[in-house]
């Protein structure tokens, strides 16, 4: 099945699904990417890990299976008073677990030096909230903007907090092209819902010229080799929820 939308797919947001559509396309902006840049530059999936506390699903339930009866759990009025100490029942509770995350992005390196040139990231719904992953993110996204290494930062993502630049235009969507030469100006292609994702260039060494990346057809093949529509309910709204007016949009769309 196509991708029902003539831009970003709403429903692609969805929490439960957003690591599907992460980590599919990662593999087709380096597969589109990788030819564009060859032979003086190779492109490489990287991935970091850390441990979170900030999904909802880490409070791990423990079911009342019984009660174990520590003898250190005593009822010190009882035992002030000389008497037998009394065994207090303890409350089950729930604790916070730490997740493992996983987050996947590209670097772009010189083939005869291998210096990293390029990182490109697309941005997950931990980066944009606050918690450890934001955290993690600002700080590797700090180190990278006071390199000679270029950032393209996509957000397709409308709930959360935005990364920080200046004088940008309010939008839905953002792709960030941040060049090492250029700093502190950057590019950023600003776009909404109704509108066809634009096509954005990857920097590189000045000497060489700049591939454009179709993120829009790199979506599309996303979803259709993926068989994303398999796990979406058009019958249901988007997750997070739209607009009234895109909301009414979508609805005619799917028609």
């Amino acid at each position: 099945m196509l991708n029902p939308f003539p831009g970003m797919n709403p429903y692609l947001e969805h929490p439960e699904l957003w690591h599907q559509v992460h980590n599919r396309l990662i593999v087709g902006l380096a597969d589109a990417i990788a030819d564009q840049v060859a032979p003086h530059y190779f492109v490489s999936i990287e991935q970091r890990i850390y441990q979170s506390f900030a999904d909802p699903q880490s409070l791990v339930g423990i079911a009342d299976v019984g009660i174990k009866r520590d003898p250190w759990v005593t009822d010190q009025s009882n035992a002030l008073s000389g008497s037998v100490s009394v065994l207090t029942k303890p409350q089950r509770v729930q604790i916070a677990m730490p997740w493992e995350v996983k987050e996947r992005y590209l670097e772009i390196r010189e083939v005869a030096t291998k210096e990293l040139i390029t990182v490109l990231e697309v941005l997950s719904p931990s980066n944009k909230r606050a918690g450890e992953g934001r955290s993690i993110y600002e700080s590797k996204r700090i180190n990278i903007l006071a390199s000679k290494t270029n950032l393209v930062e996509v957000d397709l993502l409308r709930s959360g907090r935005p990364m920080a630049v200046q004088g940008a235009q309010k939008s839905q969507y953002r792709i960030l092209v941040s060049r090492a030469s250029d700093r502190p100006e950057a590019d950023l292609f600003a776009f909404n819902l109704q509108e066809e994702i634009p096509d954005f260039p990857i920097p590189l060494r000045r000497e060489h010229p700049e591939p454009m990346v179709s993120l829009q057809a790199t979506l599309n093949d996303t979803y259709r080799r993926g068989r994303l529509d398999l796990l979406i309910d058009y019958s249901k709204d988007p997750v997070p929820e739209l607009g009234a007016g895109d909301r009414l949009w979508v609805k005619e769309l799917l028609v």
